[in-house]
Formats: C-alpha cells, sequence, structure tokens
C-alpha cells in the first residue's frame, strides 16, 4: 500500500475518475417508461431508484395482490410509468392506473408507457365489448379480451379488468383497449421466471391447452410442455382425446428440459409418472349420481359417494361459448362418468359421456348373459344335452320315435280276363 503524497495523489485522481463517470440526473416527462430497482419499502409508498435525484414514489396499494399481499421486494426490479416529473419533489410513478379521474391526456400517458389501465366492462357491441375508463369509453375487440377464446360476450358485462391502451385515434374520441395484451405481457414473464426454476424431476400442476393426435400441450403457468401419447397412461391409448380435454388441469411430471438458441425451450412430460399402474384406470364405464359443489369458468365440481370429482366445460356437453355458471347450479344433482383416477383418488368425470357409457354397459350385460347364461329359447343341442343329462347312467338313451305310418294293404291278385278257348285247326270267327 502506498503512503505519501504518491498515495494522495492516486487517490484523487480516482475519485476523480469515478465522479466523471457517475450519470447525470435524468429529467423525466410525463408518460415516459422507466424501470428501476425498489429500494425502500413503506407503509403507503414504495421508493425505486431509477436514476434521478430523488427515488421515484409508488403508492404502496397498486403492488398487492387482491389478499392485500405486496408483490415486490427489496431489490426487485419494476417497470413503471412517470405520472409527475416532480421538480423539488420526488418523481410519481404508477404500474397501474385506476378508475379515479382518468382522462385523455392520462390515457396517452398510459398508451407510451405501457401502463395498465382498470376499466368496467359496460356492455356487449358488435365486434366486441365497450369498456368505461374512468370518464372515457373505450372499445375491447372480442379478439383481445381473452389469450384464447372469449365466448359469449354478453357474460363479460359487469365485470372489472385491467387493459392495456393499443390505440388513441381523432383526438381521442375512438380509444382501443386489450386485455389479451396485458395478459400475454404477464405470461411472458412468468414463462421467464418459470424457467429459470424448473428441473427435470419437479412435479406441476398445469392446464391442456390443444389436443393432438401425438399427444396433449399443457400450459404450466406461462410456458408449454408436451405430453406424448404414450406418457398419458399406462394402459395403450389409440386417441388422447379419449382421456383428457381442452381446459382439463392436469398434474404432471417434468421428464426433460432442451433450451433452444433462440431462448426458447422443448419441455417432454408425463402423467402417467405420477399415477400408479394399478389405479392408472378408472372402473370401465362406472356412473355416479352427485351433486354440483362448486361452479368454475372452466367447468364444475361434483361431490359423489366416492369422493370428488372435476368435470372440465368440453365435457359438460354444452354448446360452444356457454358459461357453466348458467347452465349449472350449487346443490343440481347430475350424473357423471368416470374417465379415470389418479393414486389420490381425484377423479376426472363426464357428463357427455353418460349415455354412451350406459349403453356400452347394457351391452356388455346382454353379451354375457346370452353366452353364459343359455338365456332364451336355447339351441336344439342345449335340448339334447338337457335330455342326456336327464337318463340314469348306463341306460342307453330312447331314440326320438319316429312318426309311425300306416301299413301298406296286400295285392290281391286279380283275375285275368277270360279268353275264348281256340281250338287247333279251327279259325277264329269274326
Amino acid at each position: 500500500m502506498l503512503c505519501g503524497p504518491m498515495a494522495d495523489e492516486d487517490d484523487f485522481a480516482a475519485l476523480f475518475e469515478q465522479s466523471s463517470q457517475r450519470p447525470t440526473a435524468r429529467r423525466l416527462r410525463p408518460g415516459e417508461p422507466v424501470e428501476g430497482i425498489v429500494v425502500a419499502i413503506g407503509e403507503d409508498t414504495v421508493f425505486v431508484d431509477i436514476g434521478t435525484k430523488a427515488e421515484g414514489r409508488i403508492d404502496r396499494h397498486t403492488l398487492t395482490d387482491e389478499h392485500g399481499k405486496l408483490r415486490v421486494a427489496l431489490g426487485d426490479k419494476i417497470r413503471a410509468t412517470v405520472i409527475d416529473p416532480g421538480g423539488r419533489t420526488a418523481p410519481q410513478l404508477a404500474v397501474q392506473l385506476g378508475r379515479g379521474n382518468i382522462d385523455i391526456s392520462t390515457l396517452q400517458f398510459a398508451l407510451e408507457g405501457g401502463t395498465p389501465v382498470e376499466g368496467d366492462i359496460s356492455k356487449a357491441v358488435k365486434g366486441g365489448v365497450e369498456v368505461m375508463v374512468g370518464g372515457v369509453r373505450a372499445f375491447c375487440p372480442a379478439s383481445q379480451i381473452e389469450i384464447g377464446p372469449s365466448g359469449e360476450l354478453e357474460n363479460w358485462v359487469g365485470q372489472k379488468h385491467f387493459f392495456r391502451v393499443i390505440e388513441i385515434r381523432d383526438g381521442g374520441r375512438s380509444v382501443v383497449v386489450s386485455r389479451r395484451a396485458l395478459l400475454q405481457a404477464e405470461r411472458e414473464q412468468r414463462a421467464a421466471a418459470l424457467l429459470t426454476k424448473l428441473e427435470v424431476g419437479a412435479e406441476l400442476d398445469g392446464i391442456v391447452q390443444t389436443v393432438q393426435p401425438y399427444g396433449v400441450f399443457v400450459d404450466l403457468g406461462g410456458i408449454e410442455g408436451l405430453v406424448h401419447i404414450s406418457e398419458i397412461a399406462h394402459t395403450r391409448i389409440s386417441s388422447a382425446a379419449d382421456v383428457v380435454s381442452v381446459g382439463e388441469q392436469v398434474r404432471v411430471k417434468v421428464l426433460s428440459i432442451e433450451t433452444g438458441t433462440k431462448g426458447g425451450a422443448r419441455i417432454s412430460l408425463s402423467m402417467k409418472a405420477l399415477v400408479q399402474p394399478d389405479t392408472a384406470a378408472a372402473p370401465i364405464d362406472e356412473v355416479l349420481t352427485g351433486t354440483v359443489g362448486r361452479i368454475e369458468g372452466n367447468g364444475i365440481w361434483v361431490d359423489t359417494p366416492q369422493g370428488g370429482g372435476f368435470v372440465s366445460t368440453a365435457e359438460l356437453g354444452l354448446p360452444p361459448g356457454s358459461d357453466p355458471r348458467r347452465a349449472h347450479q350449487i346443490g343440481q344433482s347430475i350424473e357423471v362418468v368416470v374417465l379415470r383416477r389418479d393414486n389420490s383418488g381425484k377423479m376426472r368425470l363426464s357428463v357427455r359421456k353418460v349415455a354412451e357409457a350406459e349403453a356400452r354397459r347394457n351391452y356388455r350385460d346382454f353379451r354375457s348373459g346370452s353366452e353364459g347364461g343359455r338365456s332364451g329359447l336355447g339351441s336344439l343341442g342345449d335340448l339334447f344335452r338337457d335330455r342326456l343329462s336327464a337318463e340314469p347312467a348306463g341306460k342307453p338313451a330312447a331314440a326320438p320315435a319316429k312318426s309311425a305310418k300306416p301299413p301298406k294293404a296286400e295285392a290281391k291278385p286279380q283275375p285275368r280276363p277270360s279268353e275264348p278257348t281256340v281250338r287247333p285247326g279251327t279259325a277264329k270267327r269274326s
């Protein structure tokens, strides 16, 4: 370590170089998107270092979930929008905009910064729904309501959601919002976080997204994996659609993870790895009578004498786009057929396959009765067998009596007609 004047000069030069490399204070503008690190959390405010002289302020309640739990922690990176650049005060930031005094200028900030805005779906219109964002009327196309099919638009009326502003035209008279864009962004963030934690052997719950002849794709919470048809059940199945359906929740195990060159990943999953072979298949065509215990957006939960089970929307037999909450009621009696049962006893049920199961069961009962019980009139061989078993042992069975015919009368000789005697040498008179 150096001492004396030379060391002081070196220290001063290093400090001067560091100060010259420190970034100058940024000048913010309303609507500008910024990114920073959470440096302090107060009772009402979360402070974020965004590279300015004073840390940015975010209202704490906008960073909590529906249960009031804070969704960020110290050191987390966060993206927000500048609402007020401040000056002598700290900049005011927002990660989402509520239903307060929102006007066109506020929506313009949200458009530039990608800040979500909260809105009420007021009514269904042609091609989409009308959304009230504060005092501004906006339009959300049907294709932008949900990542998947939106279903009946009337079912969305009265609901409250967050949207992303994607277009403002005609001086603010035409505002277009999208819920799908917001859901897709959240999905990508969850996928990136999940991929860093995902490992071979992990057991996860997922939702069936698509069913293909070679297997099913399962959404694990932002990232999809493939369950090959050979990994669905221990028994051989001809079609994956016979076992699972779109929208159904399944439990899977990660078999392999192959990371691609572009950042994507190919994930192989298995369902049968979590099911014991002896309990992999439920009793064939088992029909149960139960009651509706819970109704969800993607199906209903039915309580039966053998336990509870889930019926997905695809297995309810409802028209496409129908809402299970309108077709069924809590406590309603309903017949279901067991599709399968896992090793925890949880059942997958179906309503639409009840008639098919009963028809197959009736046919099997008919076949088993006609083959094993000799029901009906039986055959001629069955009658002879019964006769032979009834005769005493050692006594030949009597042959069946033939129908007796009356004996033929003996023919008596008929006298030949008499002819005149012709003596030799006499001529016959004419």
